[in-house]
């Protein structure tokens, strides 16, 4: 328990509080991540909100324009926060003035941690009923609800119902009749409450520290969004790297995309819900209008949160009040990194189609070589046209991997052109790293295609870079190998050693490895044992063959010794010897009495001439 005291008058104890817990998050995203960029949207200059439960101190930062009561169940929390509130109420939702409605309330952490266990408990259906209370006219209640059957459970190696920890005192699931289990019972709790549901963000890969915040009606329709595509590949990538699961959560995400239900298998979701209002009042929420398509957290080097908001002519990108913060404007790393993030290149639309990785994914899978031949033909002419008369290709298209393109028809695109070279490249090194790229994620990912398995993924390189119509080599994949670990230390903030470490990572995959740099999948690392099985089942029947070889041959060499022995000690082999002997030395001796001959007569002859 902290020890920090309360600003005077900050607080309000009436009753309930909880003396010695916290349920402040211990980890959290820069500047509060999506949700806080959200909540900053959501909030006008002046208005006055509620933040029911605890949320990352972030958040209370980015809402400073506005007048911030908190509402919490812990007093150390209470004493946390009270420097970034303007009034702090402890003790569970009982505790609320009845008197005081907010423009926003915001239950970013659910409502279950809203309720105090030290004072009268109203369950959630009393604390949804007591803060759209606290909701004035025209005002609008942003709620978490977590998914029992959301992806963080799928791959989760322990079951939900086997938590013994401190956090899961509280354990939800499908069978707990008090709590809505998916969105549709949710709506239905909001509009009996009194509520117009207006929109819903579906969290990934975790509720409690979302990175990526996506439109669920858009997930529903959109179904071969490229933009979707990478975000959620993305966002499940980075979000279990630390953690062993029993299947690749960015696989099963995207999809779950595909076939129309990402949304369904977020591991929750976020909720606005809008009490009916009547005039026109300019601290309202945003309306449906203003509503972000989705958010992302960009990591680093970070722009802040990036979000993409509806245009005249589709998506476009948008910058977020925390992203103007971080904007590191002319590559602040410009001098000692290979890669830089520029903020203001995301002004334009967001590129429609789908994603180039999962296209080529798609045909490796089904042996379609005439696809694959299109694809990267297509990839690499497009490639090339960006180079400038020296053939290096500068800015975004020279980190154009297949993760980071889009193809709409015959057109590619770059998807996200803030991701930048800081440093020109030859346009073969760039091919050969956005190939080199595809095929470590195809061959140690263990998925299924037509080539040869005993292809290294050097060797599966330049069997692409002929697909696509040019001769790679692999001196040319080496170099490509080199500025991926060099990008990629620059992007992960990686020091000198670091760097040398991730290019001696790289060079070294292999088939029989599990991804790089992913989470540590059952699935996988079984089919990554398959896959050594498989070769040292292989390297075991050379090593077989060889040795019969081997031995074979030694064999047929004692054969032939044996004969050879055979023959010279036979009378006719004694007897040919004698007969050769007296000829080769009569040869020699002929031999000898012509040398001496010439060696007379040459004086003579030159005495002559």
């Amino acid at each position: 328990m902290t020890t920090k005291t309360a600003p005077a008058g900050r607080i309000t104890l009436p009753g309930g509080e909880m003396l010695a817990w916290s349920d402040l998050p211990q980890e959290r995203l820069s500047d509060g991540g999506p949700l806080a960029a959200l909540a900053a949207r959501l909030v006008s200059p002046g208005a006055r909100v509620l933040v029911a439960g605890p949320h990352d101190p972030a958040l209370l930062d980015q809402l400073a324009h506005a007048e911030v009561t908190c509402l919490l169940r812990s007093h150390p929390d209470a004493v946390a926060l009270a420097e970034r509130a303007a009034h702090v109420v402890v003790g569970g939702p009982t505790g609320l003035p009845a008197d005081e409605t907010y423009d926003l309330v915001i239950a970013g952490a659910g409502l279950d941690p809203v309720e105090s266990v030290e004072g009268t408990r109203l369950g959630w259906d009393g604390v949804l009923a007591r803060l759209v209370d606290a909701v004035r006219p025209g005002g609008a209640l942003l709620l978490r609800l977590d998914n029992p059957l959301g992806l963080h459970r799928l791959v989760d190696t322990t079951p939900w119902y086997a938590g013994r920890d401190d956090a899961a005192w509280m354990i939800g699931g499908v069978l707990d009749r008090a709590h809505p289990a998916n969105r549709d019972q949710l709506r239905e709790r909001l509009t009996a409450a009194g509520l117009r549901p207006a929109a819903c963000w579906a969290a990934y890969p975790d509720i409690s520290t979302p990175t990526a915040l996506l439109d669920a009606d858009h997930l529903d329709r959109d179904t071969g969004s490229g933009l979707f595509d990478a975000v959620l590949h993305g966002a499940c990538a980075g979000g279990f790297t630390s953690a062993t699961v029993l299947q690749d959560p960015a696989r099963l995400a995207v999809d779950a995309l595909h076939a129309g239900r990402a949304a369904d298998l977020a591991p929750g979701w976020l909720m606005l819900a809008q009490r009916p209002a009547g005039p026109a009042d300019p601290t309202a929420p945003a309306t449906d209008r203003d509503l972000p398509v989705a958010l992302m957290q960009t990591g680093r080097p970070g722009i802040g949160v990036l979000e993409v908001l509806h245009g005249p002519s589709g998506w476009r990108w948008g910058l977020t009040a925390s992203t103007g913060t971080n904007r590191p404007g002319a590559a602040p790393f410009a001098s000692r990194e290979a890669a830089y993030r520029d903020a203001d290149a995301l002004a334009g639309p967001v590129p429609s189609g789908r994603l180039l990785r999962t296209l080529l994914l798609d045909a490796a899978l089904r042996r379609d070589l005439a696809t694959l031949r299109t694809l990267l033909h297509g990839y690499a002419v497009w490639l090339a046209d960006q180079a400038d008369s020296d053939g290096r290709i500068a800015g975004a298209a020279a980190l154009a991997g297949t993760d980071n393109v889009v193809l709409d028809g015959e057109r590619y695109a770059v998807l996200d052109p803030s991701w930048r070279a800081t440093v020109a490249l030859p346009a073969d090194v760039v091919l050969a790293r956005g190939l080199w790229r595809f095929a470590a994620g195809l061959l140690t990912g263990g998925y299924a295609h037509p080539w040869s398995s005993t292809l290294d993924v050097a060797g599966l390189t330049v069997v692409l870079g002929g697909l696509a119509g040019n001769d790679l080599d692999r001196a040319t994949v080496a170099e490509a190998v080199q500025a991926e670990a060099a990008i990629a230390a620059a992007l992960h903030g990686l020091d000198a050693d670091g760097r040398v470490n991730l290019a001696t990572e790289l060079h070294a995959v292999a088939p029989t490895d599990p991804p790089v740099g992913g989470a540590q999948s059952y699935q996988q690392l079984r089919e990554a044992w398959l896959r050594q099985r498989e070769e040292l089942t292989r390297l075991a029947a050379l090593t077989a063959w060889t040795e019969e070889l081997l031995t074979s041959r030694e064999r047929a060499l004692r054969r032939a010794e044996t004969t050879i022995g055979l023959l010279s000690g036979s009378l006719s082999y004694r007897v040919g010897r004698l007969a050769i002997t007296p000829a080769r030395l009569a040869k020699r001796g002929a031999r000898a009495a012509k040398r001496r001959a010439t060696a007379v007569l040459a004086p003579k002859q030159e005495e002559q001439q």
